[in-house]
């Protein structure tokens, strides 16, 4: 089986190539990135970058440049797993615009053309709306209209829209959503601290951890009230990948551990039980004002999504795919925040230290 990813050098790429490598029924990987692990494009890099064939593509390039770029990568091709997306730092919604929804109908056209039979496409819990009232756990029928003031969340319902359309002029190409939470490991720490917190959050973060005590990773924690978190990491979510692909699932597939991290457990992770109860209404005008003086990368729309408070029912994956997750979320957490602190990295472009 001949699998390419696209957007394989970040957070999940690396991740996907790591277990697709170590997948029998896998026999060919390709990577398509802007920035491959070497400027040309070979693959003589450490694992899992070096298991893969790199085509350097950038989805956002000339129309004719980014068709034959993917046409070379997808030539051959039994899958494509698409999960190019923006950075969450990148402020220009034209240019979120032109990567997201562009460079996804690229995509999507390049698989028709070169007849690929499978299309898996990295969603977001993010594309759900708001969950329940009683906090309940959504499966994949819950509506998917997203959280409109973020153009992160608008983005992939637009794209999850476009391939409900693609599915019903091309009933014969399979076309898998892989709607997973929170996704974090240690060697994205550095990549991670770029995106969302910055220089001035990152400084900030660093400075409180050295004033946290013995076993502790901060003093205390700041939490809006209500606050849930459900955290894979991002290899936990990468198995759930190879299954989808493997097996030639179609569908959605909600990936996440099961029950959610609340208030409580991320001050016992993080800060030694000590948290400090702040303003939901609070937090995201200081973000608001912050993002707007470039104090920090991202907007309120992030904040907005963790407001949503949708935690995933993943029983689907569960059944179908004999998937679940083996790793324990605080313990992902908190070795996510130590890479943070520590600027860890690995050995490709987007997640070098």
């Amino acid at each position: 089986m001949r699998v390419v990813v696209v957007g394989a050098s970040g957070n999940v790429g690396t991740a996907v190539l790591r277990a697709l490598a170590r997948e029998p029924v896998v026999t060919s990987i390709v990577g398509v990135a802007r920035r491959v692990p070497r400027a040309d494009g070979s693959s003589t890099v450490s694992f899992p970058h070096d298991a893969a064939e790199w085509v350097r593509v950038d989805l956002t390039d000339t129309a004719d440049a980014v068709v034959r770029g993917l046409d070379e990568a997808f030539a051959g091709a039994d899958a494509v797993v698409h999960l190019a997306w923006a950075s969450p730092s990148t402020r220009s919604v034209e240019a979120q615009r032109r990567l997201n929804l562009g460079g996804s109908r690229s995509v999507v056209d390049a698989v028709l053309r070169q007849h690929v039979r499978h299309l898996v496409f990295g969603s977001t819990s993010g594309v759900y709306s708001p969950g329940p009232a009683d906090g309940s756990a959504v499966d994949e029928s819950w509506p998917a209209r997203g959280v409109l003031t973020s153009t992160y969340s608008s983005h992939k319902v637009a794209v999850e829209r476009m391939l409900d359309e693609v599915e019903q002029a091309h009933p014969r190409l399979v076309v898998t959503r892989v709607r997973p939470s929170l996704m974090f490991q240690r060697e994205a720490g550095a990549e991670l601290s770029r995106y969302f917190l910055g220089r001035l959050g990152t400084t900030a973060l660093r400075l409180a951890a050295k004033r946290a005590p013995e076993g502790a990773l901060l003093p205390v924690l700041p939490l809006p009230a209500g606050l849930r978190l459900q955290v894979l990491h991002t290899d936990d979510a990468a198995d759930a990948y190879r299954a989808v692909v493997v097996g030639r699932h179609p569908g959605a597939f909600n990936v996440a551990p099961a029950g959610s991290l609340d208030g409580d457990d991320l001050a016992r992770l993080l800060a030694d039980g000590r948290s400090a109860d702040v303003s939901p209404d609070l937090v995201r005008t200081g973000l608001r004002v912050a993002s707007a003086a470039r104090l920090v990368p991202i907007d309120v729309g992030w904040f907005d999504m963790a407001r949503a408070d949708v935690v995933l029912d993943a029983g689907r994956a569960h059944e179908l795919l004999r998937w679940r997750p083996t790793r324990d979320p605080g313990e992902v957490l908190r070795e996510t925040v130590e890479g943070i602190r520590d600027g860890a990295g690995a050995g490709s472009p987007p997640l070098l230290a």
